[in-house]
């Protein structure tokens, strides 16, 4: 191998970067990670039989060809923006919150219960029913955040195993209430929860605006994007967000600063999970309408990719989420069943890689080959 690469008229070298690269390049560098991506996902679409533009094309069509299948796309990508904030918060101070998905489920859980335990009696107010379940549904996801949180905090436990083993939890905790206190007549799934707990959705006021008929949008839409604006603020407009981002950047300056690195870090822990815990609960409430373990096709996963691909800006992860909402809506039609999820894996990839030119410069230089002969 050594011989072959003497043989080449250049040499490649990798040196670290000393300068800061400018403010476009990360973003460009994403995108050229995606388009690399998607060229691997068409070569795979090509081996396995599939036509991988015939294929792209439908995804297109089958997630923005209409207002209607538009409005399923958002459908997918409302989970997707508040986990994908959750993951945002979390790892701008460095804390690789990879329990989403279980946070997610417990969201879920805790405002299933505002129902089924219940806390407000069937007739209550619609608006009544979807804030405390709100309020659960954020409760529960902060509190499962918190454990990790404070394991990192008091003994210095890795977060990744930590926060990866609670997503097993999570998932076992919902199903030992699925299957055996909230079954629905045996059923895996609880009963459905009444009208008064869903929440509303543009279709519903098809008598007022006739043009939102069939549209599934539901108000957990409003609640993403009030949650980007929250937590853009909190990171670059708020004396505490100044801390998470010096934590990240620089724990030891942080601490010279006097800057709890201890709290910091349960309360993003908790607010990440809360964010999370909010998805699950729009989840719950405005598409299922009822607890079931099938919730979730990796919301808690795929948030990690979204906000890794929005370079950790808020505002960013909501178009990203509406494009990986996209893929998740019209990847179901795509054979094999598996491409969406390989296309994911592949992306995660490719944005992997693309940070190692973040931290380091190709130089090619040209050999004189009559000087080395020598």
């Amino acid at each position: 191998m050594n011989k072959l690469l003497d043989r080449l008229p250049f040499r490649i070298e990798l040196e670290p970067r000393l300068v800061q690269p400018p403010r476009w390049y990360p973003w460009v560098l994403s995108l050229l990670s995606v388009v690399v991506a998607l060229l691997i996902g068409a070569i795979v679409l090509a081996l396995a039989g599939g036509n991988p533009w015939a294929s792209y094309a439908h995804i297109a069509r089958a997630s923005f060809g209409d207002i209607g299948v538009f409005s399923d796309t958002l459908v997918k990508a409302i989970p997707l923006m508040l986990v994908g904030l959750a993951c945002t918060l979390a790892f701008r101070m460095k804390l690789w919150n990879i329990g989403a998905e279980g946070q997610f489920f417990i969201g879920a859980f805790g405002a299933s219960a505002v129902v089924l335990l219940p806390v407000l009696p069937e007739d209550a107010p619609r608006w009544l029913f979807i804030i405390t379940m709100i309020v659960f549904g954020m409760a529960a996801g902060a509190i499962w955040g918190f454990i990790p949180g404070f394991l990192k905090a008091r003994f210095q436990v890795n977060e990744i195993i930590s926060t990866l083993m609670l997503n097993y939890i999570a998932i076992s905790w919902n199903n030992y209430f699925i299957f055996a206190i909230w079954s629905d007549g045996g059923f895996q799934m609880s009963k459905v929860f009444p009208r008064n707990a869903w929440m509303p959705r543009l279709t519903d006021y098809v008598d007022t605006i006739p043009m939102f008929r069939g549209l599934t949008t539901h108000f957990g839409l409003i609640l993403a994007l009030v949650a980007a604006v929250v937590v853009w603020l909190i990171l670059y407009r708020s004396q505490w967000g100044y801390e998470i981002r010096l934590v990240g950047d620089n724990p030891r300056a942080a601490q010279y600063a006097g800057i709890s690195i201890t709290r910091n870090t349960v309360l993003v822990m908790m607010l990440s999970g809360a964010l999370a815990g909010l998805a699950g609960m729009s989840e719950i409430s405005g598409v299922v309408h009822r607890l079931q373990g099938a919730i979730s096709p990796g919301y808690g996963f795929t948030g990690i990719i979204v906000a890794w691909l929005a370079k950790l800006n808020p505002i960013a992860v909501v178009p990203v989420s509406i494009l990986f909402g996209a893929l998740i809506l019209a990847g179901r039609e795509i054979q094999p069943s598996g491409i969406p999820k390989l296309l994911q894996g592949i992306i995660l990839v490719s944005l992997i890689a693309s940070d190692f030119l973040m931290r380091y410069r190709i130089r090619v230089h040209r050999k004189d080959l009559l000087k080395e002969a020598k």
